[in-house]
């Protein structure tokens, strides 16, 4: 036979290669989870004389930067971040590229308003979960988000983070939860409806080796900040 004829002999088979497994009909990998991080960054800092949380200086820059790193490093994507105070100077003065950045008009209401507004706006994105952070909490870092992170599991998920035992923030919803946390997030309460009406089903990771919770509220908090 020639040396550039083909080869007629049953036996042989088409050649094989890297994409011969896929060719075969062999199911596909499945796809990660994609997990949305979800920022709210609309306090006016009412407690610190009307300075807006996410443009209070920390290590130079303003801190909303600060928590859009904390997420991007934990690995969440897309990133989401709702701004209500000052929105227009955040967005002047504060680097958030490679965010979807949102206005909540109802900021003044509470936190409650801004977790609709985010959780609205990643409907139809395909996340299969929210992780939802707070801007005023700098001692919460990469490490304690990614544990949140990695303990989903499904759309139903619902997963905290705890400190010594008392469950905190970063907070993760599967979509599932959406509509409801949606229908019941008022005023400064946020998804605490939510949380109570499901504690049974809520995971606790603890996280108080990695991470400290507390909150920018007071004038002495601002000690907590680096400024420089």
């Amino acid at each position: 036979m020639p040396a550039n004829e083909p080869s007629t002999d049953p036996a042989s088979g088409p050649a094989s290669g890297p994409t011969s497994g896929l060719a075969a009909g062999l199911p596909r990998p499945p796809r990660p989870p994609v997990i949305a991080g979800l920022l709210l960054a609309a306090g006016g800092g009412r407690r610190l004389g009307g300075r807006p949380k996410a443009l209070l200086p920390h290590r130079g820059r303003p801190l909303v930067e600060n928590a859009v790193r904390v997420l991007r490093e934990a690995g969440c994507a897309p990133l989401h971040v709702v701004l209500g105070a000052s929105a227009a100077e955040v967005r002047e003065r504060a680097d958030l590229a490679g965010c979807v950045v949102l206005d909540n008009p109802d900021w003044a209401e509470g936190m409650g308003s801004s977790l609709r507004v985010g959780l609205a706006s990643l409907a139809g994105t395909g996340a299969s979960a929210a992780l939802v952070s707070l801007v005023d909490q700098p001692g919460i870092g990469p490490a304690a988000v990614a544990r949140v992170r990695a303990a989903y599991r499904s759309p139903a998920s619902l997963v905290a983070a705890a400190y010594d035992g008392e469950r905190g923030h970063p907070v993760l919803f599967g979509a599932d939860r959406w509509p409801d946390i949606v229908a019941t997030a008022t005023g400064d309460r946020g998804a605490r409806v939510h949380l109570s009406a499901h504690a049974a089903e809520l995971t606790l990771v603890e996280c108080a080796d990695v991470a400290e919770p507390f909150d920018i509220d007071l004038p002495a908090d601002l000690a907590r900040l680096d400024p420089a």
